[in-house]
């Protein structure tokens, strides 16, 4: 299990001679030395070196803070438009601290405006003469060209963010997918929460300007709901996608709590679901099915729940040899679950098999722990995994070893750095730079954009390499 955030201090704005860098890759100060792919934990940056990113890379990638480090966040759903592709973009969403002191910490609830970078098409478009017309999607103004050295250049100021006190550590935050601005944290003091953002959202949507909300002020409001039976601290927290409203909790004494919706407020059974022998560390609702639901846990098993069916599991499976960190259930192929662990692999499964062999894939190229995964929205093959060696990593399953195609990548990688020849066929990006990597989402409403928080702050990016392909409206 790999969960807090060591001696956590201020994040402080950097500038652009920051040698921090959403980096994948690595060169010299040395004009003369080639450039070279930097692995972590194999690697190590000699005196005169620093990490550098590769612009040609991403389509975008931005960096802010919130004051405190962030372990967990959620990016909140908003009425922009359900699928946005043309930049600038602008995000909304809640994170919560982890200050040095209790009383110093806070929920953030915020925005990042002028989002920009490099214009293309998710799907290329065809002329007259049916021919690729993409000639526009591969160039960008010399603006955008000049936005994407901006890195360190934090884009988040005081006004785009309102704060409210949280005493604690904030373990966990979750915004309820059908009413965004219903909030869920869990705090290290014990206890689960329910908040209520409307007034703070309403107030960053409707501000255009740079005015000031008040500036760093923390404002005090209270909880809709304040929930004490957990007997021990605990990170796990979901929403249920079908029933709007439905909560589960799971603690690091292996009991979860349901939370069913009623009237302004909720009914949380006293009564826990048991079955796990020791931490619960992740929960998912199913994307399909209102009573179902899975856990994961520091004994390795991952459980399939039934409310419906008492308060044993339904199906319990060993799904690893470590610590089961994190799940992420697919809402597009809800057949799939994956899974991190700390012993640095991942797994794929198919719940259909549970009762077989239901082990799709199993990866095992990152060295240290899994601390986030997540199927991307807009693709059902698509996930990314941060892990503890301070990567963030993009995999398609739909990927397969083309022995003539791979020869000419590494053929052609090799002219431009010595890359590893190792790398998974279905790996398809590697972002690094961000210290401590803890959390990472998809925006569900802007396809292809990520967004991850780590010990030194935020980042943006969108890989240049994706492609989604969405149905036509």
């Amino acid at each position: 299990m790999v969960r807090s955030l060591k001696n956590p201090k201020k994040i402080k704005r950097k500038n652009r001679e920051s040698k921090k860098g959403g980096s994948s890759s690595s060169s010299s100060a040395v004009p003369s030395a080639p450039a070279k792919v930097w692995r972590p934990g194999i690697d190590k940056l000699e005196e005169g070196e620093k990490l550098e990113f590769d612009p040609s890379a991403y389509n975008c990638l931005r960096g802010f803070g919130i004051g405190w480090p962030c372990l967990s966040f959620d990016i909140v759903r908003d009425s922009l438009g359900l699928v946005r592709t043309e930049f600038p973009h602008m995000l909304y969403g809640v994170a919560g601290t982890q200050a040095e002191q209790a009383s110093w910490n806070y929920i953030g609830i915020f925005k990042v405006s002028n989002i920009s970078g490099k214009k293309r098409d998710l799907l290329p478009a065809s002329n007259a003469d049916g021919e690729d017309a993409d000639m526009d999607s591969e160039s960008s103004s010399d603006e955008e060209d000049d936005d994407m050295d901006g890195l360190t250049q934090p884009i988040l100021e005081a006004s785009d963010m309102l704060y409210v006190a949280h005493h604690g550590c904030v373990n966990r935050i979750r915004s309820m997918p059908q009413k965004p601005h219903v909030c869920a944290t869990w705090a290290d003091r014990g206890h689960v929460q329910v908040w209520n953002f409307t007034s703070q959202l309403n107030a960053l949507v409707e501000s255009e300007s740079k005015s000031s909300h008040g500036g760093n002020s923390i404002e005090r409001i209270a909880p809709l709901i304040k929930f004490d039976g957990h007997k021990d601290e605990g990170f796990a927290i979901d929403w249920s996608p079908v029933i709007p409203g439905r909560l589960v909790s799971g603690d690091c004494n292996s009991c979860i709590h349901l939370w069913e919706p009623s009237a302004d407020s909720w009914a949380v059974d006293k009564i826990p679901f048991v079955g796990h022998k020791a931490s619960v560390e992740d929960l998912q609702w199913s994307p399909t099915d209102a009573d179902v639901f899975a856990s994961c846990s520091v004994d390795g098993n991952i459980s399939i729940w039934d409310s419906r069916k008492g308060k044993s599991p339904a199906l319990s499976i060993k799904a690893h040899n470590t610590d089961v960190n994190v799940i992420s259930w697919n809402r597009l192929a809800s057949c799939m679950i994956a899974s991190g662990c700390d012993d640095g692999s991942f797994s794929i499964r198919d719940l259909r098999l549970l009762q077989e062999d239901s082990l799709m894939a199993h990866f095992e190229y990152l060295k240290q722990p899994i601390t986030s995964i997540e199927w991307c929205p807009h693709e059902a093959s698509t996930l990314a995994v941060s892990s503890a060696d301070n990567q963030l990593t993009i995999w398609d399953l739909a990927l397969e070893r083309d022995e003539e195609e791979e020869a000419e990548f590494k053929a052609k990688i090799k002219q431009q750095a010595n890359a590893p020849d190792d790398l998974p066929p279905q790996l398809l990006f590697v972002h690094q730079g961000q210290n401590d990597l803890k959390e990472l989402h998809w925006h569900q409403q802007i396809p292809e954009m990520i967004v991850a928080t780590a010990a030194d702050g935020f980042n943006v990016l969108m890989p240049s390499n994706l492609s989604t392909s969405l149905p036509p409206s």
